[in-house]
């Protein structure tokens, strides 16, 4: 597929595990459908360098992120790493430091195969998780006394601000196409489910077109896997999404499949990376199912104004697994790099 698109630049960085593999299907596949983008790769960002020399993400390469303003991100994370600081230090601070408020993780059931649930429960799946992501418990505000004594206390602070609720609830009305559901917890987390509820109701007020609901976060996953096709949009805070996301992931047929974005709509900048992250246990093994980063990558095609190319590979992808041409986890006999083969075979 040929189009003539000027080039647009993407900073690609494989990280850790698997993220390297599934990494090379997604920028292969971006290439055969001839975009007209340009990939410069920064594979020094992984836990080698940060156990090497400590660093995580360097100021220089920030600025070169920020410069491209779009990235195809693989996996953080590495079992030798036993602090929080190296993930913090490259994809928190990507997402903090670029802004990156809307984490946007869809899920749609490609085959009715793939799903847990009933035949009457899974019909249907199409929904989207928005959820906040730069605020919340994820912020690392808090800190520890007495640390390694009988006597240890501990506090990690959720923090909301308005301007955090509103503009990630108004990004939520604005791409819904029946419905937003907003999650909290309000009955037991008094200060920010009031900011919450408040923003919540302002918004709702002004999209009468819609039909809003409010579910407490414990409710909403009971009726994820009772209705999942209920839902359309939900949005909600850090940590909830970052919960309830993995589970319509599941419901929808796994990890493998997962794709996600992290972008900031105001300044078009995007981060799109697969939810399964490093799975350092099947690294090398050619298990890593390379449909999630493909389908992420279908996200950065679209944010970029290639709805054509996006919907594209989205077929592709879905015709690979309806042929069980894929990974194991989906009921297929291929690994990493046939797989992604078979979707570039699959590309109309």
């Amino acid at each position: 597929m040929q189009t003539e698109q000027t080039t647009q630049k993407i900073i690609v960085i494989p990280g850790d595990g698997i993220g390297p593999e599934v990494t090379e299907a997604a920028v292969l596949t971006l290439q055969a459908l001839g975009a007209g983008l340009e990939f410069t790769f920064l594979d020094r960002i992984n836990a080698d360098r940060y156990l090497r020399d400590g660093v995580a993400l360097t100021d220089g390469e920030l600025e070169e992120v920020r410069t491209a303003g779009t990235v195809l991100f693989g996996a953080v994370g590495d079992p030798r790493v036993t602090n929080p600081d190296y993930a913090r230090g490259v994809l928190l601070r990507l997402r903090t430091d670029l802004d990156l408020y809307v984490n946007y993780r869809p899920a749609v059931l490609l085959d009715e195969r793939l799903s847990p649930l009933r035949d009457e429960s899974r019909r249907g799946i199409d929904c989207v998780v928005v959820r906040e992501n730069t605020e919340g418990l994820y912020t690392g505000v808090g800190g520890s006394l007495r640390t390694g004594t009988p006597d240890e206390v501990t506090v990690d602070q959720e923090t909301n601000t308005h301007l955090g609720v509103s503009r990630i609830v108004e990004y939520a009305y604005g791409i819904a196409r029946r419905s937003v559901c907003m999650v909290d917890k309000s009955n037991a987390v008094r200060f920010g489910g009031q900011l919450w509820q408040r923003v919540w109701r302002e918004t709702r007020d002004r999209h009468p077109e819609l039909d809003s609901s409010h579910l407490y976060v414990d409710v909403a996953a009971m009726k994820l896997v009772k209705d999942p096709a209920s839902f359309d949009v939900i949005v909600t805070n850090n940590s909830y999404g970052d919960i309830l996301s993995d589970l319509t992931a599941e419901l929808a047929g796994g990890l493998g499949t997962a794709a996600s974005a992290n972008i900031n709509p105001r300044t078009g900048m995007g981060l799109y990376e697969p939810v399964h992250g490093s799975a350092p246990d099947i690294v090398g093994k050619g298990l890593a199912n390379p449909a999630g980063a493909v389908l992420s990558a279908a996200l950065l095609l679209r944010d970029r104004g290639l709805k054509s190319e996006a919907e594209a590979l989205e077929r592709a992808v879905r015709r690979t697994v309806a042929e069980r041409r894929c990974t194991p986890d989906l009921g297929g006999t291929l690994n990493t790099r046939q797989a992604g083969e078979a979707i570039r075979a699959a590309l109309d």
